[in-house]
């Protein structure tokens, strides 16, 4: 399953990050944590005893955002984001990152840490022989200022920042108020992807698409309580990152086998799969095409369209899907 070329289009930086970097960092930069790998693990990914539910889920990322230190740590956790990302077989990356996040440690201005993602990104891309776009995130539960900033700086420097994400806590904070931010990002050519239909219901969904203008949804495993939203996302084409582990470890779905996948697949919506946080959730992009396979009955030959759909759907220029989709035929069916 790692040879078979695959493409991210839902992953988060800060969810990526790998264990063995957390311990290094706690010793190097002197935190108050546990130094061993198993007690920094519990802290950091989902365990099995977790709860699950929004509140725990987030509350990883909220530990995770204190490792930020340096410019050094960014882009060292870009770099190896984007490796991992290579070694399990991954040709385009969409790698989503918070500006507001990686700042917070040391209130770091939000222009620089674009920046130290950006390089890091780009020299780690060329390295290892993938494709990365980057999309900048803004949480719900922070102030609209921040996000205005964010989408600024993001539309200043299209072509490496792709799209605005919208994530966060969607049960205690909507959307709607980050609506006109979002029209002028869309207006500047950024993609745009929401976060909705995760933890609250089909409702979330629709302001996303209707209000807020999303291209994608992350998630969105609620759409299919809404015959109507159903169809109005087929007539939209709009797109559903569907991410199989982190739904069971947030709690957005109850148990693997009875995950809306392939419901979504047989409505007619645009589905494809992503990792979310490889870091918290401790999976590979390969293991959740597996997972698809074994739990939820989907053919290699499913997943390969599902590729090719992910390539339709990534945040890149007509001539870069056209480009990308021709590697991947080749890589899956050669000259026939």
């Amino acid at each position: 399953m790692k040879r078979l070329p695959k493409i991210d289009l839902h992953r988060h930086l800060e969810g990526s990050l790998r264990v063995e970097t957390l311990t290094e960092l706690v010793r190097t930069e002197h935190l108050d944590l546990p130094v061993d790998e198993a007690s920094l693990r519990a802290l950091a990914q989902i365990s099995p005893g977790d709860p699950r539910g929004s509140q725990t889920f987030l509350s990883k990322f909220e530990f995770l955002r204190q490792f930020y230190r340096s410019p050094e740590i960014v882009e060292r956790t870009v770099r190896e984001a984007v490796a991992d990302a290579a070694a399990d077989g991954v040709r385009y990356l969409e790698l989503r990152f918070t500006p507001v996040a990686l700042a917070q440690a040391r209130q770091y201005p939000l222009g620089d840490v674009f920046e130290w993602v950006i390089e890091a990104s780009t020299a780690e891309a060329r390295d290892r022989g993938i494709k990365v776009g980057l999309i900048a995130s803004v949480n719900r539960q922070e102030p609209i200022k921040a996000a205005e900033q964010v989408a600024r700086l993001a539309s200043d420097r299209r072509g490496a920042i792709r799209g605005l994400d919208l994530a966060g806590n969607e049960v205690e904070f909507p959307a709607d108020p980050f609506r006109q931010v979002f029209a002028a990002a869309k207006q500047d050519g950024l993609g745009i992807t929401i976060h909705a239909g995760e933890w609250s219901g089909p409702a979330a969904v629709r302001q996303a698409i209707e209000s807020l203008g999303a291209d994608r949804i992350g998630h969105g495993v609620r759409t299919l309580e809404d015959p109507r939203l159903v169809a109005l996302a087929r007539e939209r084409r709009t797109v559903f990152e569907v991410c199989l582990t982190s739904n069971l470890h947030s709690g957005a779905v109850l148990n693997a086998s009875g995950h809306p996948l392939p419901r979504m697949l047989e409505a007619g919506l645009q589905t494809i799969i992503g990792t979310d946080d490889p870091g918290i959730s401790g999976i590979t992009l390969s293991d959740e095409f597996l997972l698809a396979i074994e739990l939820l009955d989907l053919s290699m030959e499913s997943l390969k369209g599902l590729t090719l759909a992910a390539a339709q759907a990534a945040f890149l220029s007509r001539r870069e899907k056209a480009m990308l989709e021709e590697e991947l035929q080749q890589a899956f069916f050669g000259d026939g």
